[in-house]
């Protein structure tokens, strides 16, 4: 079974040596994703901002694998607040209400104070 290694172009993958995701066979691992906007390397300062910015990173590398959101079968929600988690709920149910993934939350601290928010998921591929 042959191993993909999928990149997002950021800086940090070559720096510390891993990849966005790996897919192996049907089965897709995306590393933890924050809510860098990889475009212009940016970060806003709302975790709801973070949140949604996540799941477009999340939803890009998706596409890079040939799967979707309704692929996603695990999906790990870390924060280094645990009361911001509450306030992302609308975007979490916006874009995994309907595939209802098994989930975690953690609280811990991130890489770089501005990130508010980190999110793992773990697919399927047409499951």
């Amino acid at each position: 079974m042959m191993k993909k290694r999928i990149s997002s172009g950021s800086t940090f993958e070559d720096a510390i040596g891993y990849s966005r995701a790996i897919v192996r066979g049907d089965w897709v691992f995306i590393s933890g994703t924050t809510g860098y906007n990889y475009d212009t390397m940016t970060i806003s300062n709302d975790v709801v901002d973070q949140a949604e910015q996540c799941f477009v990173n999340i939803i890009s590398t998706l596409e890079k694998a040939n799967a979707t959101l309704s692929d996603i079968v695990r999906v790990t929600y870390i924060f280094p607040n645990t009361s911001d988690f509450e306030l992302c709920w609308p975007v979490f149910k916006k874009y995994l209400g309907n595939v209802k993934p098994a989930a975690t939350m953690i609280s811990a601290g991130l890489a770089n104070t501005k990130m508010k928010v980190e999110i793992e998921v773990t697919a399927l591929i047409n499951s």
